[in-house]
C-alpha cells in the first residue's frame, strides 16, 4: 500500500541507497525499490504519533532499551502485543519465580475439530525480556494502564488452523544433549507459543547468506554478535530505527507464504483496531502511550496502521463457544529454545548478558513488588501531574549507525581466563581428563577463533567452540558433553516456579491434603515419603491422594516404592518417590479440568468408558479404578452397566484375555465384600456367556484370532459357567458352539480337544491316544510344538489338564530321536515363552509334583501314565454275593413308598407275582453293575 507523504528526515539516506542500487544493478530495478522501501517503512514508523517500541523475543538489548525508555517517557498507557484474554493473569507473576509462561487452556472445545483437543496457548516470560519490563512498570506504577491488544487465544486457533511448529536450528546440538534436556524442553507440552517480538528471517537464502558472511554457526549467534552487542549501549532513537530497519528487511524479503502473511497482517489490523478503540473510549492522548510489539509488526504496511489509519474496514470475528481457562505454568530456558526454534543455550547466554549489561550501564530495571528472587525496591512515586516536555523531532540516526565501523570491545583477559578455569573444573567433575594445560589451550583457542571471525573479543559462542575442541575427546564419559557444560556455566537452564497463591484451586488442595507428610513438595527433585498408615491413620487420606496422582499425572510425579492398591486390599505401610515440583505444569493443568482430584478422575473415567473407541476391557478397567481410587459404588454400577452395551456391540475377541482377567477380579471382589452380587455383574456374566458362545466357532477359524484370545474366551465360559447356569443360561449353547468349531491351526486344535475333555465329549484316554498318534506321524512331528502351545494355553480354561500336558511334553522328549527333537526344540521354547509365559509356572509346578525330587530316584522312576491302572471297583465286585440284588427285597418289604411313586408316574400295572426271580429293576442292576458299584464305593468312602 502507499503510505502517507514521506518526511525529509531520511532524504540523504534515500539518495545514498538509490545511488548504490544504480551502481550495483546498472540502473533502477527491484533492488532500488526494496532499499527505498526499507527507508520508507522506518520513516513511517518513526513519524507515528503513538510511539512504537520494537522489540525482539527475549533480547537483553530490547529489555535494556525498554527500561531506559520507560524511566524517560513515563507513559500513562502501555499497549502490549500479547493475547488480550491473558490480562487478568499478569498480576500473578509477582507470586512466581521466572521464567514462567502464561497459559490459556481448553479441554472441552466447541467450534474446532475434536482431534485438536486439548487446546493450549502459552506466552513465556523471562526477566531479561522487554515485555516483562513493561508489565512490571505498568502494574507497579500508580496511574498507568496496561492494555493487551493482540488476538485472543481463541483467534490463535481460528486464524492459524494448521498450528504447526516451526523447525529452528539447534545449534549443532547432539542427540545426547537433546535427551538430557528433554524434560525441561517439554515444560510447555504441545502448546502453541505466542511469539512476542519474534524476529528471524523467513527467507532461507537470506539467513544462509548472513550466517556464512558473519562466520557464525546459527542465527542466535549472529543476532548476539551483530545486533545485541552494537545496540546494547545505543541511544533510544538509534535503537528504534535499527529495529525498524531489521523488521522491514525481514518482512520485505519474506517468501510468499500466503497463510502466514495473512495471519501477520490480520494480527496487525487487530492490534491497531483495539488501540484506536481504547483511545476513543478513554480519551488518552497518543503522546502519552507506548506500543510494545515485535519489530516485524512495527514495520507494518497495512492500511489500518497508526492512530489515523483506516477504520471500519477490518471486522474482528466473534470467538467460538469454547470455554478457555487461564493459569501460569513453569517454564525454562530450554523450553523456550525448543518451542521457538532457538539454539540450545541461547536464552541462558542472553540471561547472563542481561546481568552483565545491568552492571555495566547501571540501568535500574523494573521488577514486580514481591517477585520471587527480586530485591526489595523503594516505593514508586505516582506520575507527575504536569505534562512532560515535548519530544525532540526525529533525526536520522540510521545513516550514522550504518556508516560507523563496529566498535571492537577490548579483550577482557580476566573474564576469559575465569571462563577457561571454570570449564576445566566442570569437565573434571563430569569425568573428563582435563588439566591446567587444557585451560590454557581453551584460552588461546578462544582468542584464535575470535580473530578468525573478525572479533576482537571472544563471544560465549567462540569460547564454547574452543572448549569443545580442546577438552572433548572421542567419547563423553558422563551425562553431559562439553557444550552442555558451557551452557550450565554461563547461567544454566533456569527453571521457573509458580507460587502457591497463583496455583489453581485443585493444585492448592493437593498441597494442603499432603501437608501431613511434612515435605516441601513445591521444590524440584525427587523426595521420599514414608507412610506408616497403621501407626498414623490420618495418613490414609494422603495415601488416597497419592494413588490418584499416580493415576492422573505423568509416571515420575508419584511413584510407589513399597505398597500396592488392589481390589479388597489396603497397605498398612507405603513408601513413595514424589516429584510434584518437577511436574508442576501437569498438576496445574489438572486444575483446568476440575476443582478436586476426585472430580477430575471421575470425568476422565467417564470419558474413557463412553468414548467412541471404548472397549469392554477398557470399561471394566474404569470400573476397577472407580472402586480402587474413588470407592464409589454408584459410579461403578453405572460404568458396569455400560460395559454390557459395549460387550454386546463387539464383534471381535481381541480384548478377551483382559476381559477375563478383570471380570474374575471384580467377581472375586464383590463376592468377598458384598452380601449379594450387583445386578450389573450378573447381567454381564449372562451376556458374556451367550456372547462368547456365539463367537466361539468363528474365533476358532479366524486367522486373526490368536490361541491366547480363544483360550481366554473358553476361560470365561468355563470359569463363569456355574454362575451363568444359576442365572438361567443353557449349557447346550456351549456344547453346540464347541461342536461347531473346526479349527485348522494346530494350537487351536489342541485347545479344542481340551474343551471337549472339559465338556465330557472326549475322554482323557482318547486325548492321550491322539497325542500318541501325533508323535507316530512323521508329517505332524514338525508341528508338534504348536500343539503343545495349544495345550499350555488350555491350562487357562482347563487347569486340570496340567498332568496331561506334562505327559505330552515328556513323551516327546522320550520317544523322538535327537535328529527330530533338536531341530524343533528352539521352536518349542520360543513358542512357549512368547505365547504362554504366564501359564508356564502352573506347568512347572505340575512337573515338579510328578517327577522325582532327587536324581538317584530317577533311574527307578516309572511315569504315572505308564503304571497299569487298577479297577477301583474290583474289591466291591468280589464281595458281591451271587444272590439276587438286596434292593429287591427292600422294595417287597416296604411297598408303600413304591406305590406312591408309581401313582405319581401313572403306572397302574401292579406288583408282579412273587414267584418271579425279582423286580425288573434288580435285573438292570445285575446287567449293568458298574453304576451301582460306583455308588457303593462313594457311600463307603463317605
Amino acid at each position: 500500500m502507499s503510505g502517507p507523504q514521506e518526511s525529509g528526515v531520511f532524504t540523504a539516506l534515500r539518495t545514498q541507497l538509490q545511488e548504490a542500487a544504480t551502481e550495483f544493478a546498472g540502473g533502477p530495478d527491484a533492488l532500488e525499490g526494496i532499499l527505498l522501501g526499507l527507508v520508507d517503512d522506518v520513516d513511517r514508523a518513526v513519524r507515528e504519533p503513538l510511539e512504537i517500541f520494537p522489540v525482539c523475543h527475549h533480547s537483553p538489548a530490547s529489555a535494556l532499551a525498554m527500561a531506559r525508555r520507560l524511566r524517560e517517557k513515563q507513559p500513562k498507557v502501555v499497549y502490549l502485543e500479547l493475547c488480550e484474554d491473558m490480562a487478568p493473569l499478569l498480576s500473578e507473576l509477582r507470586n512466581c519465580r521466572l521464567p514462567v509462561a502464561v497459559q490459556s487452556f481448553a479441554g472441552e472445545i466447541d467450534g474446532f475439530p475434536q482431534e485438536w483437543a486439548p487446546l493450549s496457548v502459552v506466552a513465556p516470560i523471562t526477566e531479561a525480556s522487554a515485555e516483562y519490563q513493561a508489565i512490571a512498570y505498568a502494574l507497579d506504577t500508580p496511574g498507568v494502564e496496561l492494555v493487551l491488544v493482540d488476538r485472543s487465544s481463541d483467534h490463535v486457533y481460528q486464524w492459524d488452523r494448521a498450528h504447526t511448529a516451526d523447525t529452528g536450528d539447534n545449534g549443532g546440538a547432539s542427540a545426547e544433549e537433546d535427551t538430557a534436556k528433554a524434560e525441561e524442553a517439554a515444560l510447555h507440552g504441545e502448546a502453541v507459543g505466542v511469539e512476542i517480538g519474534d524476529l528471524r528471517p523467513r527467507f532461507a537464502e537470506l539467513e544462509e547468506h548472513l550466517l556464512r558472511h558473519g562466520k557464525v554457526r546459527h542465527w542466535s549467534e549472529w543476532w548476539h554478535q551483530y545486533v545485541e552487542v552494537p545496540l546494547g549501549d545505543s541511544d533510544h532513537d538509534t535503537y528504534r530505527q535499527v529495529m525498524f530497519l531489521i523488521g522491514s528487511l525481514f518482512r520485505r524479503l519474506a517468501p510468499g507464504d500466503g497463510d502466514r502473511v495473512r495471519v501477520d497482517e490480520d494480527r496487525e489490523r487487530y492490534m491497531w483496531t483495539r488501540m484506536r478503540e481504547h483511545l476513543a473510549a478513554t480519551g488518552a492522548a497518543p503522546e502519552d502511550c507506548l506500543y510494545v510489539c515485535g519489530a516485524f509488526h512495527a514495520a507494518s504496511r497495512v492500511e489500518e496502521f497508526g492512530v489515523h489509519g483506516r477504520s471500519g474496514a477490518f471486522t474482528i470475528s466473534p470467538r467460538t463457544a469454547t470455554t478457555w481457562q487461564y493459569g501460569l505454568i513453569p517454564s525454562s530456558h530450554a523450553a523456550i529454545e525448543t518451542q521457538f526454534g532457538l539454539a540450545a543455550g541461547s536464552v541462558s547466554i542472553a540471561a547472563a548478558q542481561w546481568q552483565k549489561s545491568l552492571k555495566r550501564t547501571k540501568v535500574r530495571p523494573y521488577r514486580l513488588e514481591g517477585q520471587a528472587g527480586a530485591r526489595k525496591s523503594r516505593a514508586k512515586k505516582a506520575l507527575p501531574a504536569a505534562a512532560s516536555a515535548a519530544e525532540a523531532p526525529a533525526t536520522d540516526r540510521l545513516s550514522g549507525f550504518l556508516h560507523r565501523s563496529p566498535v571492537l570491545d577490548g579483550l577482557d583477559e580476566a573474564e576469559l581466563l575465569g571462563w577457561s578455569v571454570d570449564i576445566v573444573r566442570a569437565a573434571r567433575r563430569n569425568g573428563y581428563l582435563a588439566s591446567t594445560a587444557d585451560a590454557i589451550a581453551v584460552f588461546e583457542t578462544s582468542i584464535l577463533l575470535a580473530g578468525m571471525r573478525d572479533r576482537a573479543k571472544p563471544t560465549p559462542y567462540d569460547f564454547q567452540d574452543a572448549a569443545v575442541t580442546c577438552i572433548e575427546k572421542d567419547r563423553v564419559p558422563g551425562r553431559r558433553d562439553v557444550r552442555r557444560l558451557v551452557e550450565i556455566m554461563m547461567g544454566g537452564d533456569r527453571i521457573g516456579q509458580v507460587g502457591y497463591e497463583a496455583l489453581p484451586p485443585l493444585a492448592r488442595d493437593v498441597y494442603d491434603r499432603l501437608e501431613p507428610l511434612g515435605l516441601k513438595l513445591q521444590q524440584r527433585g525427587v523426595q521420599r515419603a514414608l507412610l506408616d498408615i497403621a501407626g498414623r491413620p490420618e495418613l490414609e487420606a494422603c495415601s488416597d491422594v497419592l494413588w490418584m496422582l499416580r493415576r492422573l499425572m505423568p509416571q515420575g510425579a508419584a511413584r510407589p516404592i513399597m505398597g500396592e492398591r488392589r481390589l479388597g486390599e489396603r497397605s498398612i505401610q507405603e513408601s513413595w518417590d514424589l516429584a510434584l515440583g518437577t511436574h508442576q505444569r501437569a498438576l496445574i493443568e489438572l486444575g483446568y479440568e476440575g476443582v478436586s482430584l476426585e472430580q477430575v478422575l471421575e470425568q476422565r473415567l467417564r470419558r474413557e468408558a463412553y468414548g467412541p473407541r471404548a472397549t469392554t476391557a477398557g470399561v471394566l478397567a474404569a470400573v476397577e479404578d472407580t472402586l480402587l481410587y474413588l470407592r464409589s459404588g454408584r459410579l461403578a454400577d453405572e460404568l458396569g452397566t455400560h460395559a454390557l452395551k459395549v460387550l454386546a456391540a463387539e464383534r471381535s475377541v481381541d480384548g478377551a484375555p483382559e476381559v477375563l482377567r478383570r471380570a474374575r477380579a471384580l467377581l472375586a471382589y464383590y463376592r468377598t465384600s458384598r452380601p449379594t452380587l450387583p445386578a450389573w455383574i450378573e447381567s454381564f456374566v449372562k451376556t458374556g456367556y451367550a456372547h462368547y458362545c456365539t463367537l466361539l466357532p468363528t474365533a476358532f477359524r479366524d486367522e486373526d484370532a490368536t490361541v491366547g484370545q480363544v483360550a481366554a474366551m473358553l476361560g470365561f465360559l468355563f470359569s463363569m459357567e456355574s454362575l451363568a447356569l444359576s442365572l438361567g443360561c443353557d449349557r447346550t449353547q456351549l456344547e453346540l458352539a464347541v461342536a461347531q468349531s473346526h479349527p485348522d491351526d494346530p494350537s487351536k486344535t489342541a485347545l479344542l480337544w481340551a474343551a471337549q475333555v472339559q465338556l465330557g465329549t472326549l475322554s482323557r484316554a482318547e486325548l492321550r491316544a491322539r497325542c500318541d498318534a501325533l508323535l507316530d506321524n512323521p508329517l505332524v512331528v514338525p508341528a508338534y510344538p504348536r500343539y503343545l502351545s495349544g495345550f499350555v494355553h488350555a491350562l487357562e480354561p482347563v487347569p486340570g489338564l496340567a498332568d496331561v500336558v506334562v505327559e505330552a511334553v515328556s513323551n516327546a522328549f522320550g520317544r523322538l530321536p535327537d535328529t527330530v527333537l533338536l531341530p524343533w526344540l528352539p521352536l518349542l521354547i520360543t513358542t512357549l515363552r512368547k505365547g504362554a509365559a504366564d501359564l508356564a509356572p502352573l506347568l512347572i509346578r505340575e512337573a515338579g509334583r510328578i517327577f522325582p525330587g532327587r536324581l538317584p530316584a530317577l533311574d527307578a522312576w516309572v511315569p504315572p501314565w505308564r503304571t497299569p491302572q487298577e479297577d477301583p471297583f474290583a474289591a466291591s465286585r468280589a464281595r458281591r454275593a451271587p444272590t439276587a440284588p438286596r434292593g429287591a427285597a427292600l422294595l417287597a418289604a416296604h411297598p408303600s413308598a413304591c406305590d406312591a411313586v408309581a401313582g405319581l408316574l401313572g403306572c397302574d400295572e401292579g406288583w408282579a407275582p412273587t414267584g418271579n426271580a425279582g423286580a425288573p429293576g434288580a435285573v438292570l442292576t445285575v446287567t449293568y453293575p458298574v453304576t451301582a458299584e460306583a455308588i457303593e464305593a462313594l457311600l463307603a468312602s463317605g
